[in-house]
């Protein structure tokens, strides 16, 4: 889904984020590759385009993303944060072997009916893992 320069920048405008060159591909980027990439996938396929981006800027852009809703931070791999530009809830898949994640929908409101109806629940996440099909082969 490949969205145009424009229409990213009215994305982030709209968002209260100044829609610099950088932001605009790190969030290009994201929407063009859903494969819940990490700061070192992301800083490794746009440095050359913009030898001046850094790895910090990469986390740093990440994270203002993530405080405004444009992107969901995911810590289902013990080494590092992925980063997924699909925010409506939705289950998660690692693969074991090729490390791989899939999205899956997922009714996250029907999981505990109203056993936690005092609570506050900030964020939810659903993750399982094994051997994707492709791998089972």
């Amino acid at each position: 889904m490949k969205e145009s320069i424009k229409e990213i920048s009215k994305l982030l405008s709209e968002k209260d984020i100044r829609p610099s060159h950088q932001r605009i591909k790190i969030l290009e980027y994201l929407m063009d590759n859903r494969i819940h990439p990490t700061v070192d996938m992301i800083y490794n396929e746009l440095h050359e385009e913009i030898p001046t981006l850094s790895k910090t800027t990469v986390y740093n852009t990440l994270n203002l993303f993530d405080e405004v809703d444009l992107v969901t931070t995911l810590s289902i791999d013990d080494n590092e944060a992925r980063y997924d530009i699909v925010t409506e809830n939705h289950g998660h898949f690692i693969c074991k072997e090729c490390s791989e994640i899939y999205d899956f929908p997922i009714d996250m409101n029907s999981l505990f009916g109203n056993q936690l109806n005092d609570f506050n629940i900030q964020e939810k996440h659903v993750y399982f893992n094994g051997i994707c099909p492709r791998c089972s082969k």
